[in-house]
């Protein structure tokens, strides 16, 4: 990785080059999301210096229905107590049709969170319920909403939920696949290289990349087979999935090495910066590096791999 002198070079690059805007534009990195149940007063403590880029406090799936609304407790709790952290918060509800949802959106209204990950999303509908509960709570703007897309109908529907990503009233702003349900409502097997999977994956992904949201691929059940899990990262991030959710702290450090660019990215990216700031080359759309023909939609993705670093 770069260091610092390096990085203010690339910045003053980007800002002479006139494409300071579009690199402010690119969102927070997702690297590594990882899930922490909410009934555990221990891993909410543990996890204000993980590492990771994003935690998200589980009040469904981890969480026993005799518990759940102590654990909301404790989580509004833990969360007012700490404020100020150096990484995303997201609390996933429970669904709105059940006895814990609205409870759930009203307490993480008022938690000063990042978004609310809502589960099992099937249809546009089910996003705009919850961003409504979220305006009556009076939730700030900045609150988002990332959208489960874990069974058949969810992923059959994700083209038309990801359109939400183009009206700010609906908050959304991620994807976050849940490859468990997914198998289990399908049938299908979980085999080593998600075969069956991958078709799939690859419709939640389109969807998100044309309604401008982030998309995260879904955990690695095995947290001690580290070689199929780091296949799985470097798998994700070619397909296009901008991070991935985690169910265990050994996880995050392989996650925030798969999703991160390598240091020939990196150099490549500079090298595409750097000659399309040379003066005599700042209104040209096409330009020559080491034998290959550099256009500006390159540049475009070499701000983006800059931006992560």
């Amino acid at each position: 990785m770069c260091n610092l002198t390096q990085l203010k070079m690339t910045s003053e690059m980007i800002e002479r080059g006139g494409i300071k805007t579009s690199m402010k534009n690119i969102t927070r990195p997702r690297r590594s999301v990882l899930f922490v149940p909410a009934a555990n007063a221990r891993a909410l403590e543990k996890s204000l210096a993980l590492g990771a880029d994003a935690i998200i406090y589980d009040l469904e799936d981890s969480v026993a229905d005799d518990v759940k609304v102590a654990s909301r407790e404790a989580l509004a709790a833990h969360l007012s107590a700490h404020p100020d952290v150096p990484f995303e918060r997201i609390v996933r509800i429970n669904a709105l049709d059940g006895a814990f949802g609205d409870d759930d959106v009203k307490m993480a209204a008022e938690a000063g969170i990042d978004a609310v990950l809502v589960p099992k999303v099937e249809r546009p509908q089910d996003v705009i319920d919850v961003a409504r509960k979220l305006d009556k709570a009076d939730a700030p703007e900045n609150c988002r909403i990332w959208a489960m897309i874990e069974t058949p109908r969810g992923i059959l529907n994700a083209d038309e939920i990801a359109q939400l990503g183009s009206r700010s009233s609906a908050r959304l702003s991620a994807f976050v696949v849940g490859p468990n349900d997914i198998a289990r409502e399908s049938g299908i097997r979980t085999l080593p290289g998600r075969p069956y999977l991958v078709p799939w994956l690859m419709q939640i992904i389109l969807a998100a990349k044309a309604g401008g949201l982030e998309v995260l691929d879904g955990v690695y059940n095995d947290f001690k087979d580290v070689q199929g899990f780091e296949a799985e990262c470097v798998q994700g991030a070619s397909m296009g999935f901008d991070g991935k959710t985690l169910i265990h702290p050994l996880q995050i450090a392989g996650a925030n090495i798969g999703f991160s660019p390598s240091e020939d990215e990196i150099a490549h990216a500079k090298a595409v910066v750097e000659l399309f700031t040379r003066p005599e080359n700042m209104s040209k759309g096409v330009v020559s590096l080491n034998g290959q023909m550099i256009e500006r939609l390159h540049l475009h993705m070499a701000e983006r791999v800059l931006a992560k670093i």
